[in-house]
């Protein structure tokens, strides 16, 4: 897993990109949109959605220097101002972000057929500091029980880089 600046997107995503339909893709907490972006690139009608209004416009700036185009909207997506449209897309990714609220919205978002790329910090990150507030943080086998109703094509938990400690879940929607 990458640190929120990085600018390349996330292995977790490029690894498995050929797993994805093609089509309509969001990008929660996107930050400065470093998926946004490898997803208009990759041929996806891509937008993103986050809370800082400086990072929608860097993602934006980014996008254009990188010849795509993308959506990006500011909007606080935990304050419900912000409302995922239902059934409209064929990916919904999220990357270091948690609010297990949106977990059923996510779900509802994706088209039939489409699919959900999660990868977020673990409770074992306690040990090597932040995020350190368990709301943020995934239980073990959390992923999988939200998304047990989905095809699971690829799981991944566990400690990487030495200092992060993950779960990662591509699973379709059936």
């Amino acid at each position: 897993m990458d640190t929120h600046d990085s600018l390349q997107p996330s292995p977790f995503l490029t690894e498995h990109i050929d797993l994805l339909p093609r089509g309509r893709a969001l990008d929660i907490a996107m930050g400065n949109g470093r998926n946004t972006i490898y997803l208009a690139e990759m041929g996806f009608d891509a937008e993103g959605v986050d809370v800082s209004e400086e990072a929608v416009k860097n993602a934006l700036e980014r996008a254009k220097s990188a010849g795509v185009n993308i959506n990006a909207y500011v909007k606080d997506i935990e304050a419900g101002n912000y409302i995922i449209e239902k059934n409209a897309y064929d990916v919904i990714v999220c990357f270091n972000y948690l609010h297990r609220p949106l977990m059923p919205r996510i779900k509802d978002g994706l088209k039939k057929g489409g699919m959900v790329v999660y990868q977020t910090y673990t409770i074992d990150q306690l040990q090597f500091g932040k995020p350190s507030n368990p709301d943020f943080l995934l239980k073990y086998n959390e992923l999988l029980e939200v998304f047990s109703d989905f095809r699971c094509l690829r799981y991944y938990e566990g400690i990487t880089d030495s200092r992060k400690a993950v779960a990662g879940i591509i699973a379709q929607k059936i």
